[in-house]
């Protein structure tokens, strides 16, 4: 069901939850800390220009990770990075998310058999929650992945963890 639960005749009274009523103000407002590495950062960036506006979605970016929801790590991430990516995350406030941009966060991309520095996926620092797929990918696609966090955030749980397992998938 979507935020309203049951509506009276009269439509002056509405009922709902109130795990419905935040997870619907926080899908609609969802603060990116945006981490760009490579050229999956242009199209990231392309997402947020006037012809595919993320922004139309709530999205905001935020200079510092205190104040964010969502980090978008989009690029390729080294070891060096990683440690870096992983404080940055732990510097989020609850709860948070992860979308992993582009072949290179998502699984070391073209470089991930010959590069000794490369990362072989940003899944190995931090829990990702939406992979988007693409070298690099279109603005499209990260609306699409934009969607699939929203899909997660409305049925999040602070109080009963689903099938047994904690939120999100995360172990």
């Amino acid at each position: 069901m979507g935020l309203l639960d049951k509506q009276f005749d009269d439509g002056n009274i509405v009922l709902t939850s109130l795990e419905g009523v935040l997870n619907w103000a926080r899908l609609c407002s969802l603060w990116q800390m945006s981490f760009g590495l490579a050229c999956c950062a242009i199209e990231m960036m392309a997402a947020s220009a006037s012809h595919n506006d993320i922004m139309r979605f709530g999205v905001l970016p935020r200079p510092s990770p205190r104040q964010c929801d969502v980090m978008i790590v989009a690029g390729t991430v080294t070891l060096k990075m990683a440690s870096r990516v992983k404080r940055l995350y732990e510097q989020m406030a609850e709860p948070r998310y992860v979308v992993s941009m582009g072949s290179c966060s998502n699984c070391g991309g073209p470089y991930w058999e010959h590069g000794y520095h490369v990362l072989k996926g940003v899944d190995r620092v931090v829990p990702v929650d939406v992979y988007v797929p693409g070298c690099p990918p279109r603005p499209e696609a990260l609306l699409e992945g934009w969607m699939r966090l929203q899909e997660k955030v409305r049925d999040f749980s602070l109080v009963k963890p689903q099938n047994g397992k904690p939120q999100n998938g995360r172990a």
